[in-house]
């Protein structure tokens, strides 16, 4: 039995990197021999074992063969002959393909050190295309290591997996998972670059795919084309440590663009109204977590308003924190503004004016949730008008005077 490190943490200590979760591999190692040596099995469609001490997962070496469409059609073998590098062969890019052994020896058959020297995301074999999911990945890790260009030939291959209906197979928990890691990444904007040249994003992702090429009106956007203010404005506010949900409702704050008719281009008038549905459906397609998904539609419903904040009257305003529904719901506010504020600042030339409509809508927020609703439904109890509509109105009219009065 020989253990090696592999993946991602050797990548990541070559480059420099502070290395992330371990990834070991097993050669000359049966299931039996693991589990007589105090491993735990917990694989499910092929042999991986739990350490009985550190509780780092350990795969035996292991080989594949493609049997059907999509990212689980696969059939794997796994014995005592798989060699390390018959393992390393069957990985997506020639960065991650590579092992260390406990001596501090690299073994490297596909030249990954090479890779990461010339900054090159590029696939190990033509193998690569049995796979959709690493259509994604190598999109992710573009994101990551935005400095590093894709091997021609490597873009090849996933167009023509893209033309193959590849993409089509991805499952939505999948798309979701790869998706919500490359949002997190250093600059998003990269792994969209990278799905819409092979032209997956179209597949995957077609509300977004469509905001490329649309217009806006200059005054508000320098930028013009509605799909590279979306990549601005995920760059934006990966460069300040945004939360995923930020980063989410960025991603889908404009959705409605793509769907204004040509003849009213460069105005995109109630866009807002069908952003809100298409981040909807969008998020249940992909099975986005719900309190995620209702950030990201708020934000695609609202943020017009939010950005008119100081324009408002005391009444719209507290209709607008009531559909943002602060009250129950406060902690979620954060994220919407900054959201809001990302979408107005990451615009050229506006950065340095700040954001003080997000000032302005917290003191609202906190002005209407000092109000004693439970109190004023009380005194209308007491006085006999208390039908749900008199109180409902009465705690409104009562959350106006405090916004006006801020």
């Amino acid at each position: 039995m020989k253990i090696y490190r592999v993946g991602g943490s050797v990548r990541d200590e070559l480059m420099g990197l502070p290395a992330g979760d371990r990834d070991w591999v097993v050669v000359g190692a049966s299931p039996e021999d693991m589990v007589a040596a105090g491993y735990t099995p917990v694989g499910r469609d092929f042999p991986v074992f739990l350490h009985p001490q550190t509780h780092e997962e350990y795969a035996l070496a292991r080989t594949e063969r493609k049997t059907a469409p999509g990212y689980r059609g696969f059939v794997f073998h796994a014995d005592r002959t798989v060699t390390l590098e018959e393992d390393l062969q069957r990985r997506d890019l020639t960065i991650n393909a590579i092992a260390q052994a406990g001596d501090g020896r690299l073994t490297d058959p596909c030249n990954g050190r090479a890779d990461i020297a010339a900054r090159v995301l590029r696939h190990v074999s033509a193998a690569f295309v049995e796979d959709p999911v690493r259509i994604l990945r190598l999109a992710r890790f573009a994101a990551r290591f935005h400095d590093f260009t894709v091997a021609p030939e490597t873009m090849v291959l996933m167009r023509h997996m893209v033309a193959g209906g590849e993409a089509g197979a991805l499952v939505a928990e999948r798309v979701w998972q790869e998706l919500s890691r490359g949002l997190m990444e250093a600059r998003p904007s990269r792994m969209f670059e990278v799905l819409r040249e092979c032209g997956a994003l179209g597949v995957v992702l077609p509300e977004v795919d469509r905001l490329f090429g649309v217009p806006q009106p200059a005054q508000y956007h320098p930028e013009i084309d509605a799909g590279i203010h979306l990549l601005q404005c995920l760059d934006w506010a990966a460069a300040r440590s945004a939360s995923l949900p930020v980063r989410w409702a960025l991603l889908v704050h404009d959705l409605g663009k793509g769907t204004t008719p040509r003849e009213d281009w460069p105005r995109h008038i109630a866009h807002e109204a069908r952003g809100a549905k298409l981040a909807r459906e969008l998020a249940e397609r992909l099975r986005v977590p719900a309190d995620i998904a209702d950030i990201g539609r708020l934000v695609a419903q609202e943020h017009t308003n939010v950005h008119r904040a100081a324009e408002l009257r005391a009444d719209t305003m507290v209709k607008l924190l009531e559909r943002l529904d602060v009250m129950r719901k406060p902690e979620r506010l954060a994220d919407i503004l900054s959201a809001c504020e990302a979408d107005a600042r990451s615009r050229p030339g506006r950065d340095e004016a700040g954001y003080p409509q997000a000032g302005i809508v917290r003191a609202a927020a906190e002005a209407i949730r000092a109000i004693d609703a439970g109190a004023i439904a009380k005194k209308l109890v007491e006085s006999g008008k208390a039908s749900g509509p008199a109180i409902a109105q009465a705690v409104h009219a009562a959350r106006v005077r405090a916004v006006a009065a801020r």
